[in-house]
């Protein structure tokens, strides 16, 4: 079952559109084929957190660690495997969360779940759980050798024409990205974004023609300005 796990009336304003139309969805919203993923393919569930911070609404990302074997240094969102122990993707995207970056599970509210999108490089349906940070804890990589950094970065911030591109890799047909100062979001975590933010109705126009080589797109972000968000580890 996705859709909505509260009422959406008893969210705050700013995220109730997003909640409200997390109803009736299917992959196809994000880009994703609408067939059933292959009964091979390994559950999984990530936690799109989000929260209010000094710069209004933001979602937390981490950075996953350069010398990991799967996808290093790229961004995510906290996830990973749901666990035989797990009661379910948004048992196993919390449980993963506090594993990461040491969230306070009690300060987290579940709000609603997004179709499986099936990963097939990675081999994983993916469970989106969408969440209020009502009481958020500090937060930091809890493994340095598996996450390098996280960040509350600004909805703001991710809105912005001027922070968004597309990444071509070849053989590829290019997808959504976002410069983020020290972090590239593109691939699965850019995809699931872009779509998240045109449902919430946050999305500006932006120029889909900027599309950029993975490797140019990774130095315009590191050449971003940092505007002082909260941001943990080492970039």
């Amino acid at each position: 079952m996705t859709g909505p796990l509260v009422d959406p009336a008893d969210v705050p304003e700013w995220l109730r559109p997003l909640v409200e139309r997390t109803a009736d969805l299917d992959p196809g919203h994000f880009g994703w084929p609408r067939a059933n993923p292959p009964a091979s393919a390994r559950p999984a569930a990530v936690l799109v957190l989000f929260g209010e911070g000094e710069s209004g609404p933001d979602v937390l990302l981490l950075r996953r660690a350069d010398g990991l074997n799967s996808h290093p240094g790229q961004v995510a969102f906290p996830g990973g495997s749901v666990d035989s122990t797990d009661r379910g993707p948004v048992d196993a995207a919390v449980r993963e969360a506090v594993e990461e970056v040491g969230l306070r599970p009690d300060g987290v509210r579940p709000v609603a779940t997004l179709p499986e999108l099936h990963v097939p490089h990675s081999g994983f349906r993916v469970s989106p759980v969408l969440a209020h940070w009502v009481r958020p804890s500090p937060v930091a990589p809890v493994d340095p050798g598996e996450t390098a950094a996280v960040a509350r970065v600004p909805i703001a911030w991710l809105t912005d024409p001027a922070n968004r591109l597309r990444v071509e890799l070849a053989g590829r047909h290019p997808s959504p990205a976002f410069l983020v100062p020290g972090m590239l979001v593109w691939g699965f975590t850019g995809g699931l974004l872009s779509g998240l933010l045109d449902l919430a109705g946050w999305a500006r126009r932006w120029n889909r023609a900027d599309v950029r080589e993975l490797d140019e797109a990774w130095r315009a972000a590191e050449e971003a300005d940092d505007i002082g968000f909260g941001r943990t580890g080492a970039v």
